[in-house]
Parts: structure tokens; sequence; C-alpha cells
């Protein structure tokens, strides 16, 4: 079921290079996606409608969702699921509300400096479809742009087969106050946002995660649109277990992780091989009455690993290597652990907190840094969407006082000009 790895005789400096690790630049379609962004940058609407008959096998009836029918979207799905998304917003919002920040004002020796958290005007979300909804997600990617103060957020989410976005998913936006919802996903709808289209407005920002088109898709346009710092693609968990882990509840929550689709990863790192073994048998059990078994079983086969380690100081070091997108430390004392704890994008502690409680109501976004990128990158937060402005104003005294060391520096780079442009304010002061 998953590949088994003893690490139980390698030295603690050969960990990082004893692991497996897909490499992205074998897996990114960078060609394809080049392509595509290329296409849409020229051809606009044209090129979205022909990329998504040709991925998609048809175009939807309209790339902008008209607003009567996200209007209507609430009242369409059951009352228990409405109540559902708006628990999970209201935890969202709150929480991201302990984000924002006030500008700051400091003065120091005639030198007076503001700083102010400037929201961008327009973010675009990408929200996952297609085969599954995922209003969640929407949640999570278009309430922490809005606490932030953005004034236009715009959402791309692939169509369903019948060339509509789902009602769940309208829903949510409705719930967070989007501004528009466009029915296309892929890479083509991270180039419309990036570039806009005749139908689909230029953002200054996107985030939202997605399959390997979409994240490569991001990587491509950063630069001329802001994009996260970390790749957000294909999902990931690494679970450590001891003997106190209950066997039923880590099996399901690497098939959690598993069932969002193909690539991405599935660890399980223990001390102890008996609590591997009897995780292992559940797995097996659980996988085998999934709906969706032969995908997982593909996942874990393909980046599904069982591993053995000597001790949860190596565990730890296995983990920080891999920097998974989910970590879920279910031992007897998971506190223990954080004091070796360098990279993950969220960690979840004990057999009572499961990853999905992040994916929908614990508050903070579910976006999170995945291949590696948890080692530089955390979760999409409310800084995401803001850019710092510094506000600057200097008195007479204090030119005179700074600007001998302008000159100096200046002149030291040959930029003659700033030196000037001291010393003619100088002579007049």
């Amino acid at each position: 079921m998953l590949n088994k790895l003893d690490l139980t005789r390698v030295a603690d400096d050969e960990i990082v290079a004893s692991l497996p690790r897909p490499n992205l630049d074998d897996l990114a379609p960078e060609e394809l996606v080049s392509e595509i962004i290329s296409a849409v940058r020229g051809s606009g609407d044209k090129a979205l409608i022909h990329y998504a008959e040709k991925y998609d096998g048809r175009a939807p009836e309209f790339l902008a969702v008209p607003e009567s029918e996200i209007a209507s979207a609430l009242d369409s799905i059951p009352n228990e699921l409405r109540e559902a998304l708006q628990v999970a917003a209201n935890r969202i919002e709150k929480f991201h509300q302990t984000q924002t920040l006030e500008g700051e004002t400091t003065t120091d020796d005639g030198i007076t400096v503001e700083t102010r958290h400037q929201p961008v005007l327009r973010a675009g979300c990408y929200v996952p479809g297609g085969r599954a909804a995922y209003p969640s997600t929407l949640l999570m990617t278009a309430i922490p742009a809005k606490v932030a103060g953005v004034s236009e957020v715009i959402v791309c989410v692939p169509p369903d087969a019948s060339g509509s976005v789902n009602p769940a998913t309208l829903a949510a936006a409705q719930i967070a106050g989007v501004t528009s919802v466009y029915a296309i996903g892929g890479a083509q709808a991270v180039a419309a946002m990036a570039y806009g289209t005749e139908t689909i407005p230029a953002v200054d920002v996107i985030v939202g995660p997605g399959n390997i088109y979409v994240a490569t898709a991001q990587r491509q346009v950063a630069g001329d649109v802001g994009v996260a710092s970390s790749f957000a693609g294909p999902s990931e968990i690494v679970i450590i277990a001891d003997q106190s882990a209950e066997a039923k509840y880590a099996a399901i929550d690497l098939i959690v992780q598993a069932e969002h689709g193909p690539d991405g990863l599935a660890w399980l790192i223990s001390w102890e091989q008996a609590v591997i073994d009897e995780i292992l048998l559940e797995l097996e059990s659980m996988v085998s009455d999934s709906n969706r078994a032969e995908m997982i079983a593909e996942k874990f086969a393909n980046e599904g690993y069982a591993v053995l380690v000597k001790d949860s100081h190596q565990a730890m070091k296995v983990a920080n290597s891999v920097a998974p997108e989910h970590l879920q430390l279910m031992t007897s004392d998971p506190t223990k652990l954080l004091d070796l704890l360098q990279n993950a994008g969220a960690v979840f502690l004990g057999s009572m907190s499961p990853a999905s409680v992040g994916d929908y109501v614990a508050g903070p976004s579910h976006v999170l840094p995945t291949h590696g990128s948890a080692r530089f990158a955390g979760a999409l937060t409310v800084a995401d969407f803001c850019k710092d402005m510094h506000i600057i104003s200097l008195d007479a005294p204090a030119l005179m006082d700074l600007g001998k060391s302008v000159i100096e520096i200046a002149e030291s780079e040959g930029l003659s000009g700033h030196a000037d442009s001291i010393r003619v304010r100088l002579e007049d002061v």
C-alpha cells in the first residue's frame, strides 16, 4: 500500500539524501503552461473558450457567472450545508481579523516614517473544481482578501461536466461577498487573471491552490502579478505516530489528503514497527472500501511512504526535510516535538486534531505551501493581499545632520547626482 523505507541505520547527516523526493522540474509542464499563457495573452476570451473545449470537453455557457445565479445559490443548497458554510466563514473571518495591522509611525532625530499596510485593489482567487467542488477554498481565499480591505475579489473556478459552476461554490461566493465568478479553470484561468481578457479583468494578486498546471502557471506569471511565495500544489500530509496513536485515525487521515487527487504525497513515520504495521493494516481495509480506491491506491504507490526511524528526533528530521503541507503529530505528548519543528505548512496536535478540521473550520486558510516550499513560506494570510508603503519626511536639522552620510555613500557609489541633491539643499539651509 505505502512504500516502506527503513532509516534506522542511516546517520542523521545522511537523512536528506536518503529521502525520495519528486523533482518538480520533471513534473511541471513548463512548456505547455507557457504556451497556454501566451495564447491567453494574445487571444483573450477566444483562447479561454478553446482550452475549455480542449481540456474540459465543452465551453461554459457564460464565462462570467450571472449575478442572479450567484444570488440564488444559497437557496438552492440544503439548509445544513448553508449553515455549515456560514459557520466556516465566520470562523475564517474572525481568525483573519486578528492578522490586520494598523499603520505605524516612528520619529527619530527629525525623520518621520509612516508605514501604511495598503491592500491591493483587485485580487484573483483560484478555486479548484471540475471533478469535485471546493466551496471551502473559495471561503479560505476570498475572506482573507476581504478582511485585508481588497476592493474587488474575483474568483475563477472550473465548471462541471454540464458547463456550470457547482451551486455550493456559488453559495460560498455569495457568503464571502466576492465581486464576480468566472467559469474557467486551469493554467488558462491563471493567465486570464494575470493579464486580463475581454471578460476577465487583470488582478494585482493571484492566490489559491490547484493541480500542477495551475501551480506552474502561478509560478510563471509571478513578477507580472503578485503570487503568494509558497507553491500551492497537490495535497500533502506527513503523520508521525507512536503507540498512543489510534490506527484507524491515522489511516483515515492519510486517505483524507490522498483523495484530493494525483501527485502530492502521504507519509507515515514512526519509530515503532508494530505501529506502522497496524496502521497499514487499517489503511488497506479502508482503501478497499473507498469509492476512490483506485485513485488513492495509485497516489500511495507513487508518493506514499511508511518510514521506520530510530527515534522521535530522527522522525522530526525527516518531517523537516519533507516540509509538508500538513503535519500531524499523533504521539503521547506532541508538544515535545514542537521544539524540533522547523518546516510545515500547518501542524495538528494529538488524536482529536485531524487536518480535515484545518481544511474547513479551524480558521486559518487551508491554502498552504506544498512541494517543500514550507521551508521558506507559510499559509495564505491577510498580508498576502497587502503591500507596505513608507511615507518619509525630514525637517531641516535632520537633513543637515544626516546629509553628510548620504553624500559620502553616494560618492562611493559614483552617484554624484544623489550627492548633489543633498548639497544644494544644505547650501540653502
